[in-house]
């Protein structure tokens, strides 16, 4: 089919026929009958193969001025605004996946809900999404190589057997694995999230159908969290012997509420930098009465969930919050520790210029050395366009800071804590909030200036995205093994002190993990094992090694 040039002669765009009797039906519209005959030639065939859609007959053109085209009302323009923006953010985030999509606004604290055994120890939003929650976890059992292991290895000998446990960690379907990990290997478990926004509500539920304890849904507000945490503690007749913590809320609230139980409990492993300085901030003012194992610095921690994990949830976050193409934008990162250089060196692999922020001199030169600009806050505030805290400090961001920050700035924590960034300065009469995605908040200064506020200051990645699976499988199996170490340690081995995995540990966690690359590892002779002073077998690194 001949086709007919319709830009001009140097444009070297043609059109067959049909595409071209298309167009000319489009520009002359309001001219009513068409006159040209290529039009009338094909709109017969045209009609046949293409018979106009009754809801599509609905829509009017633009300059006919029809009631499609008219100015929205204000309240109308937000609430399409916010049901597009809601509905997009739903089609794509895993993390709120089947979570926000209910139309129920009941608080779980009201409602009066069973599993299908008849239990109702545990509170979560809908009890009817275990279904699609066991299909994630099944899921993630698949990237998680070293807990399955594990379980299967551990299983006969019950190493946990007798150990109440209760827990306050991120509820997604990688914890899961490990709390039905912590459960097949003997232990009773009672469980809390320790992030008002990042738990799986189809994960929680697909837990409490297996009868396991859970106090937790998306969306908690700040009473609803301490209420969770309350009610996995306080269950007359059951005194927790171990607590794995991630953050240390769980441990403090024990601390202070329930005195004489903190004081039975057996042995804490927390897995965050904030948690680990609450644990030696209690074992320093002597107040710290049981073992605590110290997960966050151990080196299957540190050197792959810290710096792999942030490197690829970083971009995954941001992406998923706020659509920001990353090339050519600068951002600062403030902190280079394993989680600053993760989500640094994902920035600058997407194009970014990426300025880092540091106080130990140490990391400092890594930075530098890695190709990064060291600098103040304060010097690169008014131009970046991305600021990104991971530090596990207070007030790193403080509202000096939100003042000067440019039009469209885009803030958010990658650390544990919701301290990094001074979120209750921002909540003042004079600065207006908007939100217009899922975890994504406008606040709107007096002149119209706007800074893009991700997940309020919490935790990104887990709060608006998901992490990559394989690498909690690392941190999981490290907890586990800490659990088991403590519960099973015979008495005088661990004092009221704050320890380290031993090294042994970190290596077997590592060794788990290998097969699934089909790795092999060298093995020492005798004599080079004689040579460097070790066991053939390891641990080939020093317990200060980190």
């Amino acid at each position: 089919m001949q086709g007919i040039n319709i830009l001009g002669p140097d444009a070297g765009l043609a059109l067959p026929a049909y595409g071209q009797a298309l167009f000319i039906m489009l520009k002359t519209k309001k001219e009513g009958e068409n006159s040209d005959p290529a039009v009338r030639k094909v709109r017969g065939p045209l009609t046949q193969m293409f018979p106009p859609s009754p809801s599509l007959q609905q829509i009017q053109f633009a300059d006919q001025k029809q009631e499609f085209n008219k100015r929205p009302t204000k309240i109308g323009r937000r609430s399409l605004s916010r049901s597009i923006s809601q509905s997009s953010t739903d089609s794509y985030s895993s993390a709120a996946s089947y979570t926000d999509s209910s139309d129920d606004e009941t608080s779980p604290r009201d409602k009066q809900q069973k599993n299908s055994k008849g239990s109702s120890d545990f509170c979560i939003k809908n009890i009817k999404q275990t279904d699609f929650g066991r299909r994630e976890i099944e899921i993630a059992e698949q990237e998680m190589p070293a807990l399955m292991a594990l379980r299967k290895r551990a299983q006969g000998e019950k190493p946990l057997a007798g150990a109440k446990v209760v827990g306050c960690t991120h509820i997604t379907a990688q914890t899961a694995v490990l709390i039905e990990t912590l459960t097949a290997l003997g232990a009773q478990c009672r469980w809390a999230a320790c992030n008002i926004y990042s738990t799986q509500n189809e994960v929680a539920a697909a837990l409490a159908e297996r009868g396991l304890s859970v106090f937790a849904w998306k969306g908690e507000s700040e009473d609803d969290f301490w209420w969770c945490i309350d009610r996995c503690v306080n269950l007359e007749g059951w005194q927790p012997k171990m607590i794995l913590d991630d953050g240390g809320d769980l441990t403090h609230w024990i601390y202070k509420k329930y005195p004489n139980m903190f004081k039975k409990i057996k042995g804490i492993v927390e897995e965050s930098v904030t948690g680990v300085h609450r644990l030696y901030q209690l074992s320093k003012a002597g107040k710290l009465c049981v073992p605590a194992m110290n997960v966050n610095d151990s080196v299957t921690k540190q050197k792959f969930d810290n710096l792999y994990c942030c490197r690829e949830s970083i971009l995954d976050g941001l992406k998923r919050t706020t659509d920001v193409m990353f090339g050519g934008k600068q951002a600062v990162v403030c902190g280079y520790g394993e989680v600053g250089k993760g989500c640094s060196a994902a920035l600058k692999a997407m194009g970014a210029i990426v300025y880092v922020t540091e106080i130990d001199p140490i990391c400092a030169l890594q930075a530098c050395m890695d190709g990064f600009r060291l600098v103040k806050l304060s010097e690169v505030i008014r131009q970046v366009d991305i600021v990104i805290t991971c530090t596990g400090n207070k007030n790193v961001v403080v509202r000096e800071n939100l003042d000067r920050m440019k039009n469209g700035c885009i803030v958010c924590n990658m650390g544990h804590s919701n301290t990094e960034i001074d979120v209750a300065s921002l909540r003042t009469p004079e600065l207006t909030w908007e939100r217009v995605r899922s975890q994504v908040d406008h606040v709107i200064w007096p002149d119209g200036k706007r800074i893009v506020l991700l997940a309020e200051g919490r935790l990104l990645n887990l709060s608006c995205s998901t992490v990559p699976t394989f690498v909690l499988s690392i941190t999981a199996t490290t907890q586990a093994l800490a659990l088991i170490e403590l519960y099973n340690a015979p008495e005088g081995r661990y004092k009221q002190d704050v320890y380290l995995l031993p090294k042994k540990m970190d290596e077997y966690v590592a060794s788990l993990h290998l097969p699934t690359f089909d790795a092999h590892l060298t093995e020492l002779s005798e004599e080079q094992a004689k040579y460097l002073g070790l066991n053939k077998n390891g641990p080939f690194k020093p317990n200060y090694y980190r």
